[in-house]
């Protein structure tokens, strides 16, 4: 098996003398104050139980993977982080409203 350059964001060949792999676009970073999350309470589709979806984070996906397993690790719960948006397992909507707001997140109760 060959090694995977992950700096080559999937180019094979440039013709361009000038071509550097750096001209990547990097997300922006937007802070936690400027963000609202709305957090949805959810069971359609899941067997009757029960989900918080956590919609409206702005940010790459590793930063978005990072605050899932924060919030996972907090809370002891399982769940996922996926399409923008995180899913934690359980009805624990309060206490997902604290910790985000402990961390500078401003957030919204939607749903039931």
């Amino acid at each position: 098996m060959g090694r995977k350059n992950k700096n080559n964001s999937g180019y094979v060949y440039s013709t361009n003398p000038n071509f550097s792999f750096d001209d990547e676009q990097e997300q922006e970073f937007v802070e936690p104050s400027d963000q609202l999350l709305e957090l949805k309470f959810e069971k359609k589709g899941r067997g009757g139980k029960v989900a918080i979806v956590i919609d409206g984070f702005q940010g790459s996906d590793e930063d978005l993977k990072d605050l899932s397993k924060f919030l996972k690790n907090k809370l002891g719960v399982g769940g996922s982080a996926k399409n923008g948006q995180i899913i934690i397992q359980g009805n624990v909507r309060d206490k997902i409203k604290e910790l985000l707001e402990q961390k500078g997140y401003k957030t919204k109760r939607v749903g039931g």
